[in-house]
C-alpha cells in the first residue's frame, strides 16, 4: 500500500509523502463528502461496486449500462430537463477500500470512493469527486440552482446510502406530497 493510501485524510486534502498534493483525477472542481455506515465496509464495498446497485440510492442517474468489470455507459440527468452520458472506467481499485474511475466527456469527471473502518461505528464511506461543470461558473451556478451540482449530490446520495445500507429502505417526502395533492 502506498503512503498515500495510508493517509486517513479525505482524496481531496491528502498530501503524499513528501508533503506535495497527492494527485487528483481529471477535473477543476474538487469535492469530498463522507458519512459513518453502520455496517462492515466490505459489504457495503461490494454493493456499491456493483453500479447497477447505484440507482436505488443516486436520484440523479437514469441508468447505467455496465460493459465489463472497468467500462460502464452513464446517463444522468442534467440540471433542466436534459440529461449527460458518458464512459467511465475504473483507473485503480484495492477491493474492500477503494475504487476510483474516470470519465471523458463533456462533463469530464473522475473520482474516488473510499471505505475505511469506524472501529464500533461501522465504516466511513468517502465520496471525492473531480469534475469540469460545462459553461464555467455559470454552468455550476446553474447546476446548484437545480441540484445537480456534484457536491450538492455526492452529500444526498451518502445521506440515501446510509439509509438503505442501515434500515433497508430509503425515506421520502414522495408520499406526503402525494397526499397533500389529494386534499
Amino acid at each position: 500500500m502506498s503512503d498515500i493510501h495510508m493517509d486517513e485524510a479525505p482524496a481531496a486534502t491528502r498530501r503524499g509523502a513528501d508533503g506535495e498534493d497527492a494527485a487528483m483525477p481529471v477535473g477543476s472542481d474538487v469535492t469530498a463528502r463522507s458519512v459513518t455506515i453502520n455496517r462492515p465496509r466490505q459489504a457495503l464495498y461490494e454493493f456499491y461496486r456493483n453500479f447497477a446497485n447505484l440507482p436505488q440510492f443516486m436520484e440523479n442517474i437514469v441508468r447505467i449500462d455496465v460493459r465489463d468489470a472497468l467500462r460502464s455507459h452513464w446517463v444522468v440527468k442534467a440540471p433542466g430537463s436534459g440529461t449527460a452520458e458518458w464512459e467511465s472506467v475504473i483507473t485503480d481499485e484495492a477491493p474492500g477500500e477503494f475504487f476510483a474511475w474516470a470519465a471523458d466527456s463533456d462533463v469530464a469527471n473522475s473520482g474516488r470512493i473510499e471505505f475505511r473502518d469506524a472501529g464500533a461505528r461501522g465504516t466511513i464511506v468517502t465520496a471525492t469527486i473531480a469534475y469540469d461543470p460545462p459553461g464555467g461558473r455559470i454552468g455550476k451556478v446553474v447546476a446548484k440552482l437545480f441540484q445537480r451540482e456534484p457536491a450538492i449530490q455526492a452529500a444526498h446520495d451518502l445521506r440515501r446510502f446510509k439509509q438503505l445500507m442501515e434500515t433497508g429502505e430509503i425515506t421520502t417526502a414522495a408520499r406526503n406530497r402525494a397526499l397533500a395533492e389529494q386534499e
